[in-house]
């Protein structure tokens, strides 16, 4: 977020195996507006201190919206819904089990597995943050949503094709998976 106060976030956790059998929770913030990850970490124990502490690298500078939804899970509890408060967010809980009520931040997980999880091992927390990192990246400057009339969280504008015979070039994104195309000068 940058100088204005953001309306809307929400924050969810996604598990992802490991090549040794392993399980890695990831923890993501979104805002409501643009879609824009504000924050994700990566940890094998997501305790609740340790989430207040995700929260308060999240919100630096009085940055924080005015409401955060996230849903019942076991690390969301009372000391991080303090921590919530302390920031001057109003905390509002979906009902339980009722996901779509955390529709926007839901989107992302599948998105994300259905970009990049479903199609790589893991291999240990290091190599998911990397991997993490690339998709965020990504997520924002390449991926168009149909929400954001077709346009990209960081509003990437799209390219227009002065002519016909354009020539079309392409940039490899996530190691190859996916690809930003673009028109050569």
């Amino acid at each position: 977020m940058a100088n204005h106060r953001e309306a809307i976030a929400a924050m969810d956790f996604f598990a992802v195996p490991t090549l040794t059998f392993g399980v890695l929770y990831g923890l993501f913030v979104i805002a409501h507006s643009r879609r824009q990850i504000l924050h994700f970490n990566v940890t094998p124990h997501p305790t609740s201190a340790w989430v207040s502490q995700q929260l308060r690298e999240a919100f630096p500078y009085d940055s924080a919206p005015q409401y955060l939804i996230f849903d019942h899970g076991f690390n969301f509890n009372d000391s991080v819904v303090e921590t919530i408060r302390s920031f001057g967010l109003e905390p509002k809980r979906t009902s339980i089990q009722c996901p779509w009520q955390n529709g926007l931040a839901e989107r992302f997980v599948g998105s994300c597995r259905r970009d990049l999880l479903d199609h790589v091992i893991v291999l240990n927390e290091r190599n998911l943050k990397r991997l993490m990192t690339e998709y965020v990246c990504y997520y924002h400057d390449d991926r168009t949503h149909l929400g954001l009339d077709k346009q990209t969280p960081a509003a990437r504008e799209a390219a227009q094709s002065p002519t016909v015979n354009a020539k079309v070039y392409s940039r490899p994104r996530l190691g190859g998976l996916h690809h930003r195309y673009g028109l050569a000068a």
